[in-house]
């Protein structure tokens, strides 16, 4: 019985652990207005934590701790909860206008389609398109990967191509304020609110081919296999999604709501024969998932020969004129 004592306040004492670590990130990752208060909050559920740590090794105050520590807790968690995202923000320029789009029977009208040209990674010029698409034209998907990690993790978004090489690409991102910079840690703990970028390809991918350099980062183009039914169903979810997000925001999730697993979320019919696995957490993987699966169009290739001619960068580098960027980099 002591041994099981024992065992139940060492469980307890981690369990009270755990939850004073993810309580902490909470408070600092949160925009509050004053620095100073942010500071005598975080120092104050820290020592309220450590007091409650240590008297579990007291009989007489152990208790006592644990439900003052509970109420505070309890105090802190209902706080976290009724943070809620917002559209209303002072954005960086490249997420601050919200995509929508209309429809008109097979007519699809998607509106501030962004197409920024770039003279580096943070110098451009902003623009914005509307363009009307027809779901009957819609000829295929490409699956685009972009390492710049290491060969697990990967940013992963989709492009949908249309008759006549017309393709409007679509990325799942955060929606950072001015003066924010990404943290993947960050994104646990609603820091960001979740941020559909539609763009042009000579923007979203020569973007990342062409001026991203610190670090580096490697795209790879992988045409999808599928029904144009199929294609259409999964460009109607995107749509829905982003008109979905500019009457209500959502926030990011580094694990549960990224780029990856939004993805699958708005593709669960399209692949509704495929289980959930790692390679979908460990998004680098996904492309190779795809290929294990025969979701992507290989005509008999391995898949490190379809990896090969999937990349995109030289190609990118090496383009003649912008208006054929989307032909060049699936040469």
């Amino acid at each position: 019985m002591p041994k099981l004592k024992s065992t139940g306040i060492f469980l307890l004492g981690v369990l009270l652990f755990l939850l004073s670590v993810w309580g902490v990130f909470a408070l600092y990752y949160q925009d509050l207005q004053n620095e100073i208060m942010k500071i005598i909050l975080i120092s104050s559920f820290s020592l309220i934590s450590l007091i409650t740590l240590f008297s579990l090794f007291s009989y007489r105050w152990r208790w006592r701790a644990v439900a003052l520590y509970g109420v505070v807790f309890t105090s802190l968690l209902s706080w976290y909860m009724s943070i809620t995202p917002t559209n209303d923000g002072e954005w960086q320029e490249d997420v601050a206008v919200l995509s929508y789009a209309t429809r008109n029977n097979n007519l699809i009208t998607v509106y501030n389609i962004r197409n920024f040209t770039y003279s580096s990674e943070t110098e451009y010029k902003a623009s914005y398109y509307d363009k009307t698409f027809d779901l009957e034209k819609l000829v295929g998907i490409d699956v685009i990967a972009v390492y710049w990690m290491g060969p697990s993790i990967a940013h992963i978004f989709l492009s949908f191509e249309f008759e006549g090489d017309e393709y409007l690409a679509i990325s799942i991102e955060t929606r950072k304020k001015v003066g924010e910079k990404y943290s993947t840690l960050a994104g646990f703990f609603r820091k960001y609110e979740l941020y559909y970028v539609v763009a042009d390809e000579r923007d979203v991918i020569r973007l990342r081919t062409n001026f991203r350099h610190n670090p580096t980062e490697d795209v790879y183009i992988y045409p999808a296999s599928g029904t144009q039914e199929e294609a259409q169903e999964l460009f109607l979810a995107y749509i829905e999604k982003i008109n979905a997000l500019k009457k209500k925001p959502e926030f990011y999730n580094t694990l549960t709501t990224n780029c990856t697993t939004a993805i699958w979320d708005s593709t669960h019919n399209y692949l509704k024969d495929l289980s959930f696995s790692w390679k979908i957490l460990l998004s680098g993987y996904f492309p190779e998932y795809l290929y294990e699966n025969g979701r992507l169009s290989t005509h008999g290739a391995t898949f490190v020969e379809l990896k090969k001619k999937a990349y995109a960068n030289e190609k990118a580098k090496n383009l003649k004129r912008l208006e054929d960027f989307s032909k060049v980099i699936r040469e």
